[in-house]
């Protein structure tokens, strides 16, 4: 199991746009397999699935270990995870979610539970954040050495950095 893999799906998951089943095939595009089996149903479970996943990140960019843990764990108990070790090439064994999840919804959630637990059990319940850059509302996933990213993306960073140099030369300015 790619743990950092699975952990970025879920921020690009509460990061998207799932208006309707043409959304969540996007979402899905580098899995054509289960693009046929979107329905209307799954669109609302994912909808959901972000609303009640979004304060794993708040509560980790806050530095609350028992928020962040607390909520997985609780999520965890509602959408139960089938682990399964599968070997993709002789020796090379990786630990998946089982494909016998009842929905596409189903498959998309267990695996963002399964990559979020095991990267906080892994790097810490810290590297998880909300994008600083205001209005951004995004979130991501910190694999940074020193934990040091605040924006989802370089955008947000260098809109943020250009914003900071102006007030700094406007403030310079006025004195």
């Amino acid at each position: 199991m790619d743990v950092v893999g699975y952990a970025e799906a879920a921020a690009r998951l509460l990061n998207a746009d799932l208006v309707d089943i043409d959304a969540v095939v996007d979402f899905l595009q580098d899995r054509d397999w289960l693009h046929h089996q979107v329905v209307e149903r799954d669109v609302t479970a994912l909808r959901r699935f972000q609303a009640s996943l979004r304060p794993v990140f708040e509560a980790s960019d806050a530095g609350d270990v028992d928020g962040t843990v607390g909520v997985l764990n609780d999520l965890m108990g509602k959408h139960p995870i089938t682990p399964r070790i599968f070997e993709h090439a002789p020796g090379r064994l990786q630990l998946h979610v089982a494909n016998k999840a009842s929905s596409v919804a189903d498959l998309v959630i267990a695996e963002s539970l399964l990559g979020l637990a095991n990267l906080v059990c892994d790097m810490g319940a810290s590297r998880l954040g909300t994008c600083s850059a205001a209005p951004c509302t995004r979130v991501y996933v910190d694999t940074s050495p020193n934990q040091s990213r605040r924006y989802c993306s370089d955008r947000c960073s260098s809109r943020a950095n250009v914003a900071a140099f102006r007030a700094r030369q406007r403030a310079a300015a006025s004195n």
